[in-house]
């Protein structure tokens, strides 16, 4: 097992997951944004080899939550055209700041079906110095892994993203970790994880939408 140190980047929460629109209100979207962002947080943070978790947000309602969870919080930089992989790069660097020399991992904050122990496994069996989760597109990034305590995290999500991490030296991952491959961005997304199980706080939200989990209403748990 090796450790890292962790960082995720949530925008305001107010403008997020357009692409639900047609199911879901403004404000809806943001309280789900919210629950999602907790159950990756209560995922990721019970994986022992996870040493630290700093959430980069210009939201006060995430980083106060994020607080709540044992997160360390930045403020989101200056961004310029590339707000996400600037906010990731400003908090691994402030990671190095904080702790010295690190392994660093980027994360995903809308993993809502995350075990545990898929994140402990891909720790366990990523090997080189840059590794990649794609996501369940195939397009996608769902999480970054660099294994070199001097090397730069280099994030490069947004469209594409895949590529672009395997262009930057990253080797792809292969492993069944259906719950950390499955960000949420569309109603497809959310029926994928619904299936899977949610944590106990999407679950919650959906239900206080008049949606229920799953058919069968599964909660994932921790584990």
């Amino acid at each position: 097992m090796h450790t890292v140190h962790a960082v995720m980047a949530v925008k305001h929460i107010g403008r997020a997951k357009s692409r639900l629109a047609s199911m879901l209100s403004t404000e809806q979207r943001a309280q789900l944004v919210l629950a999602m962002f907790t159950d990756t947080v209560v995922a990721a943070t019970a994986v022992p080899e996870l040493l630290s978790l700093t959430v980069v947000t210009p939201d006060p309602l995430v980083a106060a939550r994020a607080r709540e969870l044992g997160a360390h919080v930045l403020d989101e930089p200056p961004a310029g055209d590339d707000p996400l992989n600037t906010a990731l790069a400003a908090g691994a660097a402030d990671v190095r700041d904080r702790h010295g020399p690190a392994h660093l991992l980027a994360l995903q904050a809308d993993l809502p079906a995350l075990r545990p122990s898929e994140l402990a496994d891909v720790l366990a069996v990523a090997v080189g110095t840059r590794s990649v989760v794609i996501d369940h597109t195939g397009t996608g990034t769902a999480a970054l892994l660099v294994r070199d305590t001097a090397a730069p995290l280099s994030p490069r999500f947004g469209a594409d993203s895949a590529h672009a991490h395997r262009d930057g030296g990253a080797a792809p991952l292969l492993g069944h970790w259906p719950g950390l491959r499955c960000d949420v961005d569309t109603p497809e997304d959310l029926d994928i994880v619904r299936a899977l199980g949610v944590g106990e706080f999407t679950a919650s939200t959906l239900r206080e939408f008049g949606f229920s989990p799953h058919r069968s209403d599964p909660v994932r748990t921790v584990c």
